[in-house]
């Protein structure tokens, strides 16, 4: 016997997570209620989710996008309205009718409605590792505050909380945890030489070994920044310092992480890549149900390799540790300077070795700023950070 309907708004509807999400719900009829979907700007993909789920609301990024939207969904007859803007994701985030939000919206541009969700106090699912990079202190100070529940949706932070002792406070060391080791797939240049990594392409870059993921995300990979903001978010999530957190290239992708007592023992948990499995576990925790992922074999999988990350080759890795040993503003800068660098490279403009110059540059500008004390502040922070990594890529192409 399930506890009582969950109402739940998805923010990223149309991205990997979003649609994983979409396929859990869809497997358990009943047990889970669709309030809310947004996208930015994919209006065909947000109204078919539409027309399948029957949300209440659709949030997009501009009017224009709305606008096309709401056309389709009249000449459907689907009653689903659809809103536009920053003001609605916050709405639909903290909405009263709504119980559960699944923060799936990549980068910085998800970090307002998943702080209006924190106020709200809802059972935050979080896959916006933005929301604490850029403002851990805000984000937590807000979950506390407004009573929220957070539920890591990284397969990473998702195991780590599974190896934890049950009833774990977000923010606070667990009791007799010596250490917390992330594992990295290595992503596809595990084995590329630095000159290959200097020619690498965007679709090189974007070619996942095991994860079906975003562009963005895709690169971040590549780069093994995405594992260096992983690190930051672990931090915030499970108050440990940088000194006792760790990183293992894991090839497979069957360990997702491992946390390691003082007494000796190392819990792991392992499942095939598949993201539906941490989904489906905190869309149900503290009980377990089905998420259409197939069961691991051992047998078949046959060794499960490690190895330590190379910091020569992967420079980003080194960069977010020195952001999160120097705290203050640097994780934040270093977010919004990934963020224009990677867009960059996608675009053609940069090399891939490029993306780190830019981060580079604009920790080493930043200095010892202090961290933003409230949203506004940390979105401050962020824009000039972005425009500073827009100032360096200028001066690059010049």
């Amino acid at each position: 016997m399930h506890s009582a309907t969950r109402t739940l708004t998805i923010l990223g509807a149309t991205g990997s997570i979003g649609l994983s999400t979409l396929d859990v719900v869809a497997r358990h009829p009943g047990r889970y209620r669709v309030f809310a979907l947004s996208a930015h700007r994919q209006v065909d993909a947000l109204v078919a989710l539409c027309l399948r789920h029957r949300p209440v609301f659709a949030v997009l990024g501009d009017a224009a996008a709305a606008a096309a939207a709401r056309a389709q969904l009249a000449a459907a007859g689907c009653p689903t309205e659809a809103l536009c803007g920053e003001a609605a994701l916050a709405e639909v985030a903290a909405h009263p009718q709504v119980d559960t939000v699944m923060a799936a919206i990549v980068g910085a541009a998800g970090l307002t409605a998943a702080i209006a969700a924190a106020r709200a106090g809802k059972r935050i699912l979080l896959a916006n590792k933005e929301s604490l990079v850029m403002a851990g202190e805000v984000f937590l100070r807000a979950c506390r505050e407004g009573g929220a529940t957070v539920l890591p949706i990284d397969s990473e932070h998702n195991a780590i909380f599974q190896c934890l002792p049950p009833g774990q406070r977000t923010g606070a060391a667990a009791p007799g945890v010596r250490r917390i080791v992330l594992t990295a797939s290595g992503g596809p240049f595990r084995r590329a030489s630095a000159a290959e990594m200097s020619q690498a392409t965007p679709a090189q870059a974007c070619a996942h070994p095991n994860w079906s993921m975003g562009r963005k995300i895709s690169v971040d990979s590549a780069t093994m920044m995405n594992k260096g903001l992983e690190l930051i978010e672990a931090s915030y999530l499970f108050g440990l310092p940088e000194s006792r957190l760790d990183v293992l290239v894991h090839p497979q992708s069957i360990v997702h992480s491992m946390v390691e007592y003082e007494d000796g023992s190392m819990l792991a948990q392992l499942g095939n890549p598949d993201m539906r499995t941490p989904i489906a576990h905190a869309l149900a925790h503290p009980e377990r149900i089905d998420s259409g992922v197939a069961p691991l074999s051992l047998a078949m999988v046959g060794s499960l390799d490690f190895e330590a990350p190379d910091p020569q080759r992967f420079p980003c890795l080194r960069l977010a540790r020195e952001a999160l040993r120097a705290g203050g503003a640097a994780p934040c800068v270093l977010n919004a300077a990934n963020e224009i660098a990677v867009a960059a490279f996608l675009a053609g403009e940069i090399g891939f070795p490029g993306i780190a110059g830019v981060a580079e540059a604009a920790l080493a500008a930043s200095g010892s700023r202090a961290a933003g004390s409230d949203l506004d502040e940390v979105l401050e922070i962020d824009r000039e950070a972005r425009s500073f990594a827009r100032g360096q890529l200028a001066r690059c192409a010049a």
